[in-house]
């Protein structure tokens, strides 16, 4: 079983439930870009339908449905899948940081300690996927390292880009060498 709390070394992590429905609405619903390329825009049962909904093959313990706190409050939203679509790849099915602190390295440094943690357990790779056209998307997933695998289409008939990211030891940090003069 995982251990959510070291997902994030910044953070504080702790699944979300029905009773954190209306703190993630006020986060999801401010992002109106995102839901120009994915629509329907978020609403409170669509938020409690995504809590639950599930890939082939996997289990309810295999998803974390995730909120990363700063002093207490919701900064981030993510939606985790242990090993999907296989042993030993992590799926990222939604992530989403709090527009007030987007560009700002709060997304990328979940993401790199998300890695280096999932390096740790063993896991080779993270996927995901984001709707084609939407640049914000694209732009933050390809500077944190995903690389495009196909496009395909998604259960609702929208274009994405798979993506993945390999994960290797001292993935995701400064790797330094000596030089010797």
């Amino acid at each position: 079983m995982m251990q959510i709390k070291l997902f994030s070394s910044q953070y504080k992590i702790h699944r979300l439930t029905d009773q954190n429905i209306d703190e993630i609405y006020h986060l999801l619903s401010k992002n109106v870009l995102y839901y120009e390329y994915c629509p329907p825009f978020v609403t409170r049962e669509s938020i409690r339908e995504d809590m639950k909904i599930l890939p082939p093959g996997k289990e309810q313990k295999d998803k974390y449905y995730i909120g990363f706190y700063q002093d207490e409050k919701l900064i981030a939203v993510m939606d985790f899948i242990d090993g999907y679509p296989e042993k030993g790849i992590a799926y990222i099915g939604f992530f989403m940081t709090d527009t007030s602190l987007q560009n700002q390295g709060v997304g990328t440094a979940i993401i790199d300690d998300l890695c280096r943690y999932l390096t740790e357990l063993g896991y080779h790779s993270v996927r995901l996927a984001w709707v084609k056209g939407n640049p914000q998307s694209e732009h933050f997933w390809l500077k944190n390292g995903f690389v495009q695998l196909r496009e395909t289409t998604s259960n609702a008939a929208d274009e994405v880009i798979l993506a993945e990211k390999m994960l290797e030891k001292n993935s995701g940090g400064i790797h330094m060498t000596e030089v010797q003069i």
